[in-house]
């Protein structure tokens, strides 16, 4: 039953076994292949994706982004940097469904567009903070914008280091004379490998007002919206909760080596 259903696919065409297809095809109960899936925790129906970086630095900049997360350095701020693009504010054409017993909230699949906005967000990764802020696009000029908000909001005296993606918002000759020469010595960038998200704790952090927030909300404007999403910030900042990195860089590199061995292998 688990050979067949790992490495082998009906006859039908279908890319995947169901508990009916292999038990009629293996002349077994329905209720065997159930129980033997359910024991190894198989799952033909589901599918995950991934996605493996090529970039020739990924070691290093493992390493150097799990160590600011599991030792931090003395008195300085570590921040995960990213944004959100093209949040829509949507207007669903008809009213909400209320929750009810056996029945979920229901909204009409259909809705109206209205103005997008950017959220600009960056995620202490000490405390659980966030301080972000909304504008219209998401180029270098307004990242520029939210490093001058960032400025304002931190200590003067203290150090910052700023995790980030590779978006070239992030490395563009405008930002780069931000950075020099006066700011050199209190901001540093640290950039994430290419093909990496899942390292940069902020996007932890979108997933949560997203599903959270944004994705069931109506909102008849970018401002409602906008507003909206400074109300749920404020609240999340009055009890702020930093997500636990717990993964040594070894153990991501170690992983990160067997599913390559695993593609190249086709086990």
């Amino acid at each position: 039953i688990l050979d067949t259903a790992r490495k082998t696919r009906p006859g039908d065409g279908s890319t995947h076994w169901s508990v009916r297809a292999l038990a009629a095809h293996l002349r077994v109960s329905r209720t065997m292949v159930h129980r033997v899936w359910q024991r190894h925790d198989v799952q033909p129906h589901r599918v995950e994706r991934f996605k493996l970086s090529n970039d020739p630095q990924f070691e290093e900049k493992v390493r150097e982004i799990v160590g600011l997360y599991l030792d931090p350095p003395d008195r300085a701020l570590v921040l995960c940097v990213d944004e959100k693009n093209q949040i829509q504010a949507l207007d669903r054409t008809a009213p909400i469904l209320p929750l009810r017993p056996g029945l979920p909230e229901r909204q009409t699949h259909d809705y109206e567009r209205h103005d997008t906005t950017a959220l600009f967000a960056a995620f202490n990764i000490l405390n659980g903070k966030v301080i972000a802020t909304c504008q219209e696009r998401r180029r270098s000029r307004e990242f520029i914008r939210f490093l001058n908000h960032l400025e304002r909001q931190l200590p003067a005296d203290q150090e910052v280091h700023l995790i980030m993606d590779n978006d070239c918002t992030h490395k563009s000759a405008e930002v780069q004379r931000w950075l020099k020469p006066k700011r050199w010595s209190r901001f540093q960038f640290h950039f994430t490998p290419t093909s990496s998200p899942w390292l940069n704790q902020v996007e932890r952090f979108f997933a949560l007002i997203t599903g959270r927030m944004i994705r069931r909300g109506t909102f008849h404007s970018a401002g409602e919206l906008e507003q909206a999403i400074y109300g749920w910030l404020a609240q999340w900042n009055g009890s702020p909760a930093p997500f636990i990195w717990k993964a040594s860089a070894d153990v991501i590199l170690d992983d990160v080596r067997r599913c390559k061995e695993l593609t190249r292998t086709g086990g």
